[in-house]
């Protein structure tokens, strides 16, 4: 093991940004002390910029988040932070990453964002990290470098093209003692957000959620864009879904989830008519129905908030249990629509990561 970076790994990983860097080129020891002395600080002092890259230029997030983040009028809880890098990455496999990567880097480049060729030279630059990749595929070997460095990172979905590489990077994420997050801006859409939560209509007794479901050959079925109404039935029901069931057709997915307590919620996949979001709410006392996409705002300042605090605001369970429901699905599919157990999938995708290592 390199102590050096394991070292600086828990510095970046724990303490305020501004104390890391006047206190860099002190011996190791000295800076091990500091950590344990304020672990629990929070992440920038007030007069603090956190400098953030991107990884992967190839979405049309990295130029949304760049203007929220560095616009001269930014909210409060955005002022802080600061894109000021970016590594362009792109997949020649997958036609909307071949061809807006270069379209996207450009603008960050007008922008005044320094374009870098690697994520290592990324990770030197900057004090935490935007995985902004559209190739789910390449995240896992993307994020090593961020969690060897010690820098928090945000992982755009899908956090993964496979549930074991989900399982893996969660699992460096504990080694490293790295913190970091992933989601769909779907999840804080007002209404959705606050709905597992708000008492007024009593409890939830079910939930039917949609969104667009355009495949990529490239992911499993749900994983490319599916999963924007998938992480929104998942903000509302919670992690703990058993087992489920899904039908297809061309132009439709259901996928039919049965949670620990009986209740049941659905996503439904849409690829012709309206391609819209939404989500009916079955509730005790009425019933209840959001539409619509809140933008990036509400997530990027969520993501904000995390890079200043270490805190995520959604727990690496609830990401892999989103995943593994996706991977089940894939699984119902693949046996002409029978039930599928969520443990099932943890099992095997747990067993492929251990033959990993």
């Amino acid at each position: 093991m390199n102590s050096g970076k394991t070292i600086n790994g828990l510095l970046h990983s724990l303490l305020p940004i501004a104390i890391v860097r006047r206190f860099a080129a002190l011996g190791g020891c000295f800076a091990l002390l500091l950590v344990v002395g304020v672990a629990s600080s929070p992440l920038t002092a007030a007069d603090d910029t956190i400098r953030a890259g991107i990884i992967g230029c190839d979405t049309s997030h990295v130029i949304a988040f760049t203007d929220l983040f560095n616009a001269p009028d930014a909210d409060e809880s955005l002022a802080n932070v600061k894109v000021v890098a970016a590594f362009p990455g792109g997949s020649h496999d997958i036609a909307s990453s071949r061809d807006r990567v270069g379209k996207f880097t450009e603008k960050l480049r007008d922008k005044g964002i320094q374009i870098v060729d690697s994520v290592d030279t990324l990770v030197d630059l900057v004090d935490v990290v935007l995985l902004e990749s559209v190739d789910g595929r390449k995240h896992l070997e993307q994020v090593r470098p961020v969690f060897a460095s010690g820098k928090r990172v945000f992982i755009d979905k899908p956090i993964a093209a496979s549930l074991a590489d989900t399982i893996e990077i969660a699992d460096l994420s504990k080694e490293s003692g790295v913190p970091f997050f992933s989601c769909s801006a779907i999840r804080f859409t007002p209404g959705i957000s606050s709905a597992r939560t708000d008492p007024k209509l009593g409890q939830i007794t079910g939930c039917a959620t949609y969104s667009p479901c355009p495949v990529e050959p490239t992911h499993p079925d749900l994983y490319w864009y599916g999963v924007h109404g998938v992480e929104a039935l998942f903000t509302i029901m919670g992690p703990d879904c058993e087992r489920v069931t899904r039908t297809q057709t061309e132009d439709t997915e259901l996928v039919v989830g049965v949670w620990g307590d009986g209740l049941v919620g659905t996503f439904r996949g849409i690829r012709k008519g309206r391609r819209d979001y939404g989500a009916l709410l079955f509730r005790e006392k009425s019933n209840v129905f959001i539409e619509g996409f809140g933008g990036y705002e509400p997530l990027v300042k969520q993501i904000a908030q995390f890079f200043k605090t270490g805190v995520p605001p959604v727990s690496a369970e609830e990401t892999i249990a989103i995943i593994a429901f996706m991977e089940a699905a894939d699984e119902s599919k693949r046996q002409g629509g029978m039930p599928v157990t969520i443990e099932s999938v943890m099992a095997r995708a747990k067993a492929e990561v251990a033959d990993r290592k």
